[in-house]
């Protein structure tokens, strides 16, 4: 407690598991209500016979004993698009449907923030608005993509421009977690970036 952390991975490394494992925790430890959860990921898809995304009122029933916040739709832009217009259209409609989330939670902030897919919204989204949040938290923890099975993006930026506003959020961070893919993994060790460092970038 008491930390800002960023939780990030490429697909399938159990970002939201291990977000949802740390809500339920702090639940149990009575902190219930000092707890905001901004929830900004799409439903779960699957993929070439594995599951994307998720939100975490699904994966579990921590999400009732806290302040809940979820837009009724988020898209995922490089999965759904199919071209490089519909991309661009779909991740600015993502982040305006989130920004209010954001702005109610800076109007009226809470001691423990966690948020779930953040990096959706810094497709589009201002970064600004995070890192607000993230400051006014006392406890912060998000999770969010940061690898290479999502990287096409029609030629539009996207992905970069993501990737570069995750970095720039991780270099805000106390602690980074960086969790491997699957054929990565060795008897469930976690990548642990460490302390925060000026210009730190992720692995």
């Amino acid at each position: 407690m008491g930390k800002k952390a960023l939780i990030i991975g490429d697909v399938r490394t159990g970002k939201t598991k291990l977000t949802r494992e740390l809500l339920e925790e702090a639940v149990k430890l009575g902190f219930s209500r000092m707890i905001t959860v901004i929830d900004m990921a799409p439903e779960t898809e699957v993929v070439e016979g594995g599951s994307i995304g998720g939100r975490l009122s699904v994966s579990t029933r921590a999400y009732k004993e806290v302040r809940y916040l979820s837009p009724p739709m988020v898209e995922t832009p490089r999965l759904k698009a199919s071209s490089a217009e519909e991309l661009l259209s779909i991740v600015q409609l993502n982040a305006e449907r989130i920004r209010p989330l954001l702005e109610e939670c800076l109007a009226s902030p809470s001691p423990i923030l966690f948020v779930n897919d953040v990096s959706i919204y810094l497709q589009s989204g201002q970064v600004d608005l995070i890192l607000r949040a993230a400051e006014l938290a006392e406890t912060f923890i998000a999770n969010g993509y940061y690898g290479e099975y999502l990287s096409e993006d029609r030629g539009t930026g996207v992905s970069k421009r993501e990737r570069d506003l995750m970095e720039l959020l991780a270099s805000q961070m106390d602690i980074v977690i960086r969790l491997p893919r699957a054929e990565n993994i060795y008897m469930g060790r976690l990548v642990l970036e460490g302390e925060r460092g000026a210009g730190r970038k992720p692995g």
